[in-house]
């Protein structure tokens, strides 16, 4: 079982952080006494900022406005792509209706989305 870190190990991890990200590099030995204390300060960070500040899954709707971006597509150009009405994707993205199971579909096969997100 892991250690609890407190707030005042992650303050204390960030600052000796700061002082070791100018001795430690690319070139410092993993197993060296320096690169271990690098390692066990950047798990500490991770370990708290895990717990206190988690990432969650973006929104479906993010994640379509994200596709649409990268793919450089309008709102009528994804009812196309997904085979619906303009109105319909519109409905979609502001969360007026809840999406079909063919949509879903298309959404992961043609969008790459993740079915974690779809299905949330």
């Amino acid at each position: 079982m892991k250690k609890s870190i407190t707030y005042k190990d992650y303050i204390k991890a960030n600052l000796r952080l700061e002082e070791l990200i100018d001795r430690v590099d690319d070139q410092t030995p993993i197993d060296s006494p320096l690169g271990k204390e690098f390692e066990v300060i950047t798990d500490t960070i991770e370990q708290y900022e895990e717990t206190h500040f988690p990432i969650g899954l973006p929104s479906l709707q993010e994640m379509i406005e994200l596709r649409m971006f990268e793919m450089g597509l309008k709102r009528k150009d994804l009812a196309v792509l997904l085979n619906t009405s303009a109105s319909r994707i519109s409905d979609y993205l502001n969360g007026k209706r809840e999406i079909t199971l063919n949509i879903a579909k298309a959404l992961h096969q043609k969008l790459n989305i993740d079915s974690d997100i779809i299905l949330q």
